[in-house]
């Protein structure tokens, strides 16, 4: 099992993690995609477990359903005890963003998930996340 940093969003039967440093739109981002009947899986810390090929997504005990929202407060909301983790997102800034990126890759568990930059704010992140795992290549064993 392994722990990370970042923040992990069901949608549908499958997650995405979403990596960035504090501030960066993580949450905001989980907001916007909730809004949309996306569910958190877990926010601020992500437990991985690999098993047979597939990386499973979870929260620890202690934060399952909690969201931390900047200016606000940590909300309890609606959320995926676990679910299959299929790509991991880099928040960056705009310009940072590649226009028609190279294949990104990154392992965790053994499990080898398809990796995309975007930047948060824009009003499409939303929809090419909801786009992106449709398109990623399979993950296989690294």
């Amino acid at each position: 099992m392994e722990a990370v940093h970042g923040t992990c969003v069901a949608i549908g039967e499958c997650a995405l993690l979403v990596h960035g440093p504090p501030g960066s739109g993580k949450s905001d981002l989980l907001v916007r995609l909730a809004e949309q009947s996306a569910r958190l899986v877990a926010d601020d810390w992500v437990l991985l477990n690999g098993d047979q090929g597939n990386l499973h997504a979870f929260a620890q005990a202690a934060l399952a359903g909690k969201v931390e929202l900047r200016g606000i407060s940590v909300l309890t909301v609606l959320f995926v005890r676990t679910v299959r983790l299929v790509m991991v997102v880099d928040l960056v800034s705009g310009t940072a963003v590649p226009r028609l990126p190279a294949p990104a890759t990154c392992t965790y568990e053994g499990v080898v998930l398809a990796v995309l930059a975007l930047a948060p704010f824009e009003t499409s992140t939303p929809a090419k996340l909801r786009l992106a795992p449709a398109h990623a290549p399979a993950h296989a064993p690294a």
